[in-house]
């Protein structure tokens, strides 16, 4: 079987978020920072939320704000980590009205048409079947419900990908650009999606601190043709040098490219063959 040099292992990805559950909460500064840009935009819309999806949920650090923001709703967080819900457990009321649920986003265990909410604070960067995960959202996002999203966009990690060389292509994730992200949400059937882009500039004194960061948020590489053997020490070093500019170029900075978005549901869709006109514009024949 063919496979795309940016296709992820899910079992890697899966094996890597439960053990960085523990420490997850330490080192989720990016995901707190997106998560404040996501719910500043989701703020001021006007849609009345009684179910609602957390999707790709990790330790369920948003659900609190959510359930703030929309009274008496019943959330679900939706993630594959059973240990990342175990945590989010472990740090929330026991009368809380939040649920968990261990499923993939791509095959979602849910009623057609049954959430008014979908939230997903970087999710997609783990997914590799866009379509797929899209067109489950549309099938259980009510008609005129709402699907609100952070990403990554392609020009996330570029010094990395940099000082990577020659591996870049085996050790780095590439991410989508919006614009391949709303031409999906369309074609699942999604209404009227909105994009936009920030970005973020993050400063390390050393390296070890940025590794552990991406231990601790599982964002280590798990991508499917990465190399089987041990980098070695002096590859590592390499890596390091190039970073830090032999130890001149600190600190050094990480850039993330982050994509913020929202679509909003369709309905079903009509099945193959069928057609679907509105009343309004079917036109009165004349004799």
């Amino acid at each position: 079987m063919n496979v795309l040099p940016g296709a992820l292992s899910r079992k890697d990805v899966q094996r890597r978020f439960d053990r960085a559950a523990p420490r997850f909460d330490t080192a989720d500064f990016v995901h707190r920072h997106t998560a404040s840009g996501l719910l500043d935009r989701l703020s001021p819309m006007r849609i009345r939320a009684d179910c609602i999806l957390d999707l790709g949920s990790a330790i369920g650090r948003d659900q609190p704000t959510l359930r703030k923001l929309f009274r008496g709703a019943l959330v679900f967080g939706i993630d594959r980590s059973r240990a990342m819900l175990l945590q989010a457990k472990r740090n929330r009321s026991w009368f809380s009205r939040v649920g968990d649920i261990q499923a993939d986003a791509t095959r979602l265990p849910i009623a057609d048409g049954s959430v008014d909410l979908i939230y997903a604070n970087l999710l997609l960067p783990w997914i590799d079947e866009l379509p797929d995960c899209f067109a489950e959202i549309a099938r259980v996002l009510r008609k005129d419900g709402l699907f609100v999203f952070s990403t990554l966009g392609p020009d996330s990690f570029r010094e990395l990908r940099e000082a990577s060389g020659e591996a870049a292509d085996s050790s780095v994730r590439m991410f989508r650009d919006m614009h391949v992200v709303g031409d999906e949400l369309v074609k699942c059937g999604l209404r009227d999606p909105v994009l936009d882009v920030d970005s973020l500039s993050l400063e390390y004194h050393d390296t070890d601190r940025l590794f552990l960061d991406l231990k601790y948020t599982a964002a280590g590489n798990s991508l499917r043709l990465r190399r089987r053997t041990l980098s070695g020490k002096g590859r590592f070093q390499s890596l390091r040098d190039r970073l830090t500019g032999n130890g001149e170029n600190l600190p050094f900075k990480v850039s993330l490219e982050l994509v913020y978005g929202h679509a909003w549901g369709g309905g079903p869709l009509p099945s193959a063959g069928e057609y679907r006109v509105a009343a309004s514009g079917i036109g009165r024949r004349r004799r």
